[in-house]
């Protein structure tokens, strides 16, 4: 299967030093996600807040990277494809 979605990544800078969220509820996370539409740092289906996911979900953007260090994988939402290493965004 092939993703669509890899058209739209952008070279986006994270928005964050930590999941956006957390930070805002003074809450802890286990990994952290980059939206590589906006570049939203959101927390990983492992935290109990799962941000990443519930940024998907209210904004529709597709795919997201691993933002922890010496991780090189992407995941896109709706194609629900997983992608090591994560392709370099297009011009």
């Amino acid at each position: 299967m092939n993703c669509s979605h890899l058209k739209d990544i952008r070279a986006v800078h994270p928005n964050a030093k930590g999941c956006e969220e957390c930070l805002r509820m003074g809450d802890s996370w286990v990994h952290l996600r980059l939206c590589l539409s906006c570049g939203h740092v959101g927390c990983c289906d492992s935290s109990k807040n799962k941000h990443a996911t519930k940024h998907f979900r209210a904004t529709h953007h597709p795919v997201m990277r691993s933002l922890e260090p010496g991780e090189t994988w992407g995941w896109c939402f709706v194609d629900e494809l997983m992608f090591d290493p994560m392709p370099a965004p297009g011009p």
